[in-house]
């Protein structure tokens, strides 16, 4: 099962408590205040994990909690501190508050981590308040609390090429032919459910990723059809091809539609170079020219058949050279957020 958003709630481990203690041993009279301090609570971390590729552990377990520290001993021994809890997601997840809606940060590369909820501190013994005019003090401190907080992750999935297009215009197909994935195909509307990733091979050991995302329909950006919940799958690729089906009704208005609901979404989504491509030219008659579309200035134009394989080695070889020119990679932008080691606090 696909999840790409879940709603968790993280709590940093409290801190130990301070002891209060006094050293007693034979013939070491007025020993003196020997209560150690308590252990650091456990702090939350989200990593990502390059092996998983969906939110689907955060469904049925919705509540993590890091361990407490330990509290403070005599002999000014110091509580064990709680070990520090992982949750682990796919690369391409955005960290929200769920109260705020604010980002706290975005996860990328694999072995990556973000603190989001900090443990809490350890109390002092009472060791820790003796003074020349205090030298028996029985005060100690509780540990504290750890952070708590409502977060949302979402996964926007990492690929080259996103596939933007009506149902049943021919994404999924085209998918299975030039990749391994195997999406769902058939003759009727959303037949796909969920994005699929397809990694395309050409010679000379070039390849590039392939997403396929359900159809966007009029009305996508407001809620529409499936459209807004896996729009946001798209917003990482560098490279969009739009396909328009030949047998569409009308394709420039098609194509025309897809940008409109494109750039609604996301300004940023809208501004991504992109190729148009015609599908099902091997619904045309013989001879038969395909249907004329206007695309913007500079994007350049493919006609293929998913079904017959006519057009296709031009197509990727253009998608190719679109991502190489147009669409450079570039280290994505990440929000003003340290990202923190296991071991630091």
């Amino acid at each position: 099962m696909f999840i790409d958003r879940a709603v968790v709630r993280v709590v940093g481990g409290p801190g130990g408590s301070g002891a209060s203690s006094f050293r007693r041993e034979s013939f070491v009279p007025k020993g003196g205040p020997d209560g150690g301090d308590g252990g650091k609570g456990g702090t939350v971390y989200v990593r990502v994990d390059p092996q998983l590729t969906t939110l689907l552990d955060f469904r049925y377990r919705r509540h993590w909690k890091a361990e407490r520290g330990q509290h403070g001993k005599g002999k000014k021994m110091t509580g064990r501190s709680g070990e520090d809890l992982f949750l682990p997601v796919p690369p391409g997840t955005e960290v929200h508050d769920a109260g705020t809606g604010a980002l706290l940060g975005e996860l990328i590369e694999p072995g990556a981590t973000l603190i989001v909820a900090r443990g809490g501190r350890g109390g002092r013994g009472n060791a820790a308040f003796a003074t020349p005019t205090h030298q028996s003090p029985r005060e100690w401190e509780p540990g504290t609390y750890g952070e708590e907080k409502d977060i949302e992750l979402v996964l926007k999935l990492i690929a080259d090429v996103g596939l933007l297009g009506e149902p049943n215009a021919g994404k999924s197909t085209l998918l299975s032919t030039v990749s391994a994935a195997r999406p769902k195909v058939a003759d009727y509307p959303f037949t796909t459910l969920e994005p699929y990733l397809g990694v395309v091979g050409l010679s000379d050991h070039r390849s590039f990723v392939m997403a396929d995302i359900p159809g966007i329909i009029e009305g996508a950006h407001a809620g529409r059809g499936l459209g807004l919940k896996f729009l946001q799958h798209v917003e990482r690729t560098r490279v969009i091809a739009v396909l328009v089906p030949v047998d569409a009704p009308n394709p420039q208005d098609t194509y025309d539609l897809l940008l409109s609901e494109a750039a609604r979404y996301s300004a940023a989504l809208a501004a991504k170079p992109h190729v148009l491509v015609m599908t099902k030219i091997d619904l045309l008659g013989p001879g038969a020219p395909v249907p004329p579309v206007r695309p913007r200035p500079d994007t350049p134009v493919a006609a293929i058949s998913a079904v017959t394989g006519a057009g296709l080695p031009e197509l990727l070889e253009l998608l190719w050279r679109t991502l190489r020119t147009r669409a450079p990679a570039a280290a994505p932008a990440r929000p003003r957020t340290v990202l923190h080691g296991p071991g630091e606090r």
